[in-house]
């Protein structure tokens, strides 16, 4: 599966590591990837991988074997080389030559982004088949990797959590039939994306 970061995702890390624990259950068998991350050192407050490993991995004493991070920490483009690489060596391809992840865990901004997918980017990069690639976001820190759009939707299960009050016309504009935002754009690719969230529409 790949993980994403933010404030939702620290609350889901914290529950899926208390929740596996209460049931007796195990993740051992999991390979954790990202959806995106900030290019940071692993130990960087910034970082997606320190909060999943500080909050999930370190709690369940998940082997390293297991959980392959983006190096954030090196040149950006060949960082998600590399992880473009180790995800087509793990997971298995469809038709089109995208590694297909049974589950990706996304968050949605304020925007409507999802992953570091914001919206405004050029045509060609939306359509870019590449698996990882280097970005540049609208908000801070603004070096990140990402996901594209054709690994995303090569996904056997896709989770959005969306929530809080401050993401209300987002969620809506991104549910639109016509909707602009990235998170519309996954939707129009795979429509049977599981949204959960507390916002009332």
């Amino acid at each position: 599966m790949a993980l994403s970061g933010g404030r939702i995702a620290k609350d889901f890390f914290s529950a899926v590591a208390r929740l596996t624990k209460e049931r007796g259950q195990s993740l051992a068998h999991v390979h954790f990837f990202w959806a995106d991350e900030r290019c940071v050192p692993p130990d960087h407050a910034e970082s997606n991988y320190r909060s999943a490993a500080e909050l999930l991995f370190t709690p369940l004493g998940l082997s390293p074997q297991n959980l392959h991070r983006i190096r954030g920490e090196e040149d950006p483009d060949q960082a998600a080389c590399e992880a473009g690489a180790e995800l087509r060596r793990c997971a298995s391809t469809n038709a089109a030559g995208q590694p297909v992840l049974d589950l990706i865990l996304l968050g949605m901004g304020e925007d409507g982004h999802v992953a570091s997918l914001f919206p405004d980017e050029a045509p060609d990069a939306m359509l870019s088949p590449t698996v990882y690639r280097a970005v540049t976001a609208s908000k801070p820190p603004p070096r990140r990797i990402t996901l594209g759009y054709a690994t995303i939707a090569a996904a056997r299960n896709i989770w959005v959590l969306a929530s809080g009050v401050g993401k209300e016309a987002a969620l809506q504009a991104s549910l639109a039939k016509e909707g602009q935002t990235p998170l519309a754009r996954v939707l129009r690719q795979r429509p049977d994306t599981r949204i959960f969230t507390d916002i009332r529409l």
